[in-house]
């Protein structure tokens, strides 16, 4: 019983539509990072070393990426409302879920051969129809138009 009602919790924080991110992809993820009261977007590209939990709320990518010659790896949860957007910008062919062996490895041998893929089909997301709201937006009312003033001589 509990677990039903966690599954239904759980799936109620699920993104509507998740772009499909494979191990061996090279992504461009999107996140917001919030300094002080103001919120920006940054962009961290690099490639899929792991996905984890690929249907649950709870799914997740690692991904690493070499800045100043250091890797550097970062965790996305994909459902994240931090995470804005996951764009596949190219995909490799591996035989593995997890690449970890790719950080004791640089240059040449670190390289990943590439699978041809259909891009745009991959990073279009549509909602299913089935889920989609029924759009019921009130009708806007116009805003009154002020009119112009009529300029006032200056009192003398």
């Amino acid at each position: 019983m509990s677990f039903s009602i966690l599954k239904k919790i759980g799936d109620e924080q699920k993104k509507k539509a998740v772009v499909d991110v494979r191990s061996g992809d090279t992504v461009k993820v999107t996140q917001k990072i919030k300094e002080g009261e103001k919120f920006r977007l940054q962009v961290f590209e690099g490639v899929v070393i792991r996905t984890d939990r690929k249907d649950s709320h709870t799914a997740r990518i690692t991904v690493r990426k070499i800045a100043s010659g250091v890797g550097v790896e970062k965790s996305f949860l994909i459902h994240s409302p931090l995470v804005e957007k996951i764009e596949v910008v190219k995909r490799a062919k591996v035989r593995r879920k997890n690449l970890t062996y790719l950080r004791e490895r640089s240059g040449k041998s670190a390289r990943l051969s590439g699978k041809d893929f259909d891009r745009a089909a991959v990073n279009d997301v549509a909602v299913p129809e089935e889920e989609e709201a029924p759009a019921t937006e009130a009708p806007k009312e116009e805003a009154p138009k002020e009119e112009p003033k009529a300029e006032e001589a200056p009192a003398e």
